[in-house]
């Protein structure tokens, strides 16, 4: 009996992952481990920095820092040390205790993420000082929930910072960014989802091990855009920079923090994009595993410690993507960043996860591949059919209660209803503004010779 249960559960899609290789590793390895994470995303952090101010200068056609070191490569390092000899400030309206604490609260959990990432294989194992080893920290059954987790408790490090600075605009920032998080997330855990239908399990290295024989950026290409645009959205950068938008916020969550604190909070945001990449990579792009072309041919591209050199080129290749979108967009207005979390990314990644269950139940069942195209292709058909014949009759209904009913006349729009300006609503129009007419035609002076074409037409009627 037990053993018919065992070979059903190796059978199955959905089969326990093995996580037997971890947690075996003695005390001083996991240390070197714990460090290795923690400067590798230092490092990664400096260099992106760096990078990113070379990348926008090239495209704006402009020098970029290039005083501190080689090729100005030091200059994310010299930033940091001038913050922290900087004098420290301690605004007088803020709550002591809550104002110290948010930088460590947004920065802690940001290091947290990178302990279940894997850098390589979990059955080909590499030697660490004669110990044999995974190239993970550690993994879970549950991994990907952990993530969620961790990435969720970021956000009150910001709200607890605009809060605490008894200022207005940090108020208004962290206020701005507890919404954003709350929206994207929800489309984000979506499109995990999909990823979990399809590798059947929450661990990463479960996840990256099934991606074997095809990436899930090609079986899954909705769930990859989805999270894609989330994580611009999770680590309010560029386009969704709202939180800390400078044009109307003078700064956001982070304008009364300086020297050491300051720097955390920007710390956290670049160890926030150096997670989110990793994790883009080990759920769609492979993971560890080597690009088609050098796989083919180049049978230990996945063993040894090449695994390593796949993951972290993409992950630089995802900070570009950052990069490139910062020099690229301009920034949304708060009312579109809304719009499109509520209105366009969660109707979609339910959508796409619905389409994503119906198709792995359908494989589960042994359902041949064409059964599954037509079963799908007759619910699209369906469900457009539907919306078309809805659409039809909601026309003839509004056409039919406009020739019945005469137009009202909306109310002139006043911007000063309120007692103080505010800007028209789509649809609304200002009112003219009266203009007291000249007293007397000016006539226009021309110094020098004739210089348009219409002063050479006045120069020869006259």
């Amino acid at each position: 009996m037990n053993q018919a249960l065992v070979e059903a559960a190796a059978m199955s899609p959905l089969a326990a992952e093995d996580l037997s290789m971890f947690g075996r590793d003695p005390w001083w390895l996991v240390a070197i481990k714990a460090v290795f994470c923690f400067a590798f995303l230092m490092v990664t952090v400096l260099f992106s920095i760096v990078w990113e101010r070379k990348v926008v200068a090239w495209m704006q056609l402009r020098v970029g820092p290039n005083r501190h070191g080689p090729w100005g490569m030091l200059q994310s390092l010299a930033d940091g040390i001038k913050l922290m000899l900087k004098e420290d400030l301690v605004v007088k309206r803020a709550d002591k205790v809550v104002y110290v604490l948010a930088p460590i609260v947004a920065a802690i959990p940001a290091f947290m993420a990178i302990a279940v990432i894997p850098f390589g294989p979990a059955d080909n194992q590499v030697s660490i000082f004669g110990q044999r080893t995974t190239m993970q920290l550690t993994d879970l059954p549950i991994a990907m929930l952990y993530i969620l987790a961790v990435a969720s408790v970021g956000i009150y490090g910001i709200v607890l910072a605009g809060w605490s600075s008894g200022s207005t605009y940090p108020l208004l920032g962290g206020l701005r960014s507890c919404a954003q998080m709350i929206s994207y997330e929800i489309a984000m855990g979506a499109a995990f989802a999909s990823v979990f239908l399809y590798s059947g399990s929450m661990s990463t290295s479960a996840i990256v091990e099934a991606q074997g024989d095809r990436w899930y950026i090609l079986l899954l290409p909705v769930s990859f855009l989805l999270y894609v645009v989330t994580m611009v959205g999770e680590t309010n950068r560029a386009p969704f920079d709202m939180p800390e938008s400078e044009g109307d916020l003078v700064g956001g969550f982070n304008t009364e923090y300086s020297s050491i604190k300051f720097a955390l909070f920007m710390l956290a945001e670049y160890v926030n994009m150096v997670t989110v990449s990793a994790v883009a990579t080990t759920l769609f792009l492979g993971g560890w595993r080597a690009p088609w072309p050098i796989s083919t041919f180049w049978e230990g591209a996945n063993q040894g410690w090449w695994p390593m050199l796949w993951f972290v080129l993409k992950v630089q290749l995802l900070l570009f993507f950052f990069i490139w979108l910062r020099g690229t967009l301009p920034r949304v207005r708060y009312d579109q960043l809304m719009k499109l979390g509520w209105k366009v990314l969660i109707p979609v990644s339910v959508a796409w996860l619905m389409l994503v269950a119906t198709v792995r139940t359908l494989r589960n069942e042994n359902v041949a591949f064409t059964g599954i195209v037509l079963y799908v292709g007759g619910g699209v058909l369906a469900v457009l059919l539907i919306s078309f014949v809805v659409d039809i009759f909601r026309d003839k209904r509004e056409k039919a209660e406009a020739r019945a009913e005469p137009p009202e006349r909306e109310p002139a729009f006043d911007p000063m209803a309120g007692g103080y300006p505010v800007p028209p609503l789509p649809g609304q129009t200002l009112p003219p503004v009266p203009r007291r007419r000249s007293r007397q035609e000016r006539e226009l002076i021309v110094s020098g010779g004739v210089d348009t074409a219409s002063d050479g037409k006045e120069a020869d009627g006259v």
